[in-house]
């Protein structure tokens, strides 16, 4: 253990999942998939998306691009630091480093939470105000919500991160776990942490709790909303709240888990992080493209317009023709987005 003059800990010992040697080289692999599976799944809604101006101009497709966005981020946090842990024995975090992973994990959880809060208002408008939906969800209502769930991350995230700085350290380095966090970390501080311990669980068990329990409600009510008194679209509307109602709870399940009570070790804790960091990341983006048409026929049509490109429509007269235009129109995308797809897959604008 790295200790200043004044016994202060300098840097964590990450136990990780497993001490076996023939087990990490499988987990590796494991979770470079599922790591690699998350990059592909949110990485294609994103850019899927940006490019449709049909779904970009919807306030859904936004606020879920921006979920893809968080969910990208909050799985990086933590993946890479553990990948690398698996196959080396230097399975140490500075202490600077472990406060910088509790503050982005935090940030990217927290924003996240609150995203899945405004689809829930999102759909709610939807449904139960729908002749008022464009003039309430409109273009900068959505950049409005979509800054202030940053904003909110961030107040979260810097809250704990001070409340932990105030904590001694001094003894023990070691967390039994694969990432920073606070349940590990407090129990490690050379003082008192009850009070401590209760303002966290406060400010991140508490509050996850109070808006699962909102998010069900509000979703049990449109459930019943569009049981009895909506008529056309009504299996659309349905396969939209399932999904979100899905990602809901596997997203704030496992955190009520962790976080809303006091910060004590179970054995199915390990099991319950991996959900919630490497596997909810990449189940999300699955979710929500196959129960959703329009999603996927926004990829077909990107894919639609790869294929294009790679049947050679590249050429200098093709992109002055009318043919392009009618191209565009076909795969529902403005001339513009038919050049920049053809200008990203062949480099050659």
């Amino acid at each position: 253990m790295n200790q200043t003059n004044a016994n202060e800990v300098t840097e964590f010992v990450l136990l990780g999942l497993s001490s076996s040697s023939e087990l990490q080289p499988v987990l590796f692999f494991l979770f470079l998939l599922l790591y690699f599976l998350t990059i592909l799944g949110n990485g294609l809604i994103i850019i899927t998306v940006t490019s449709d101006h049909h779904l970009h101009s919807i306030p859904m497709y936004f606020l879920l691009c921006n979920l893809s966005f968080q969910d990208l981020c909050y799985s990086t946090v933590t993946v890479p630091k553990m990948l690398s842990h698996l196959v080396t024995h230097h399975k140490t975090i500075s202490f600077q480093g472990c406060i910088a992973q509790i503050f982005f994990f935090h940030f990217t959880g927290s924003t996240e939470i609150f995203i899945l809060t405004i689809m829930a208002y999102d759909r709610y408008i939807a449904i139960c105000r729908p002749l008022h939906y464009e003039l309430i969800m409109s273009q900068h209502t959505c950049w409005v919500l979509a800054a202030s769930s940053v904003l909110g991350g961030v107040i979260h995230s810097i809250t704990q991160v001070v409340l932990i700085l105030r904590l001694p350290f001094c003894g023990p380095n070691e967390l039994d776990n694969f990432y920073c966090d606070i349940p590990q970390i407090i129990k490690l501080a050379c003082t008192n942490t009850f009070v401590v311990g209760l303002l966290m669980v406060s400010n991140s068990g508490l509050v996850t709790l109070l808006c699962f329990i909102v998010l069900l409600i509000s979703y049990t009510v449109l459930l019943v909303r569009i049981r009895n008194h909506l008529s056309e679209g009504k299996s659309k509307a349905l396969s939209t709240c399932a999904s979100h109602l899905m990602v809901v709870t596997l997203v704030f399940v496992p955190c009520v888990y962790i976080y809303a009570r006091p910060f004590q070790t179970f054995p199915a804790d390990k099991l319950v992080s991996i959900l919630y960091t490497i596997i909810t990341p990449m189940l999300n983006p699955l979710i929500y493209t196959l129960r959703n048409a329009e999603m996927k026929n926004a990829m077909r049509r990107m894919g639609r317009c790869l294929v294009v490109t790679e049947c050679g429509y590249t050429d200098i007269s093709y992109r002055n023709s009318p043919r392009r235009a009618i191209a565009a129109q076909q795969l529902n995308v403005s001339p513009f987005r038919t050049s920049f797809f053809i200008s990203v897959v062949n480099h050659t604008w």
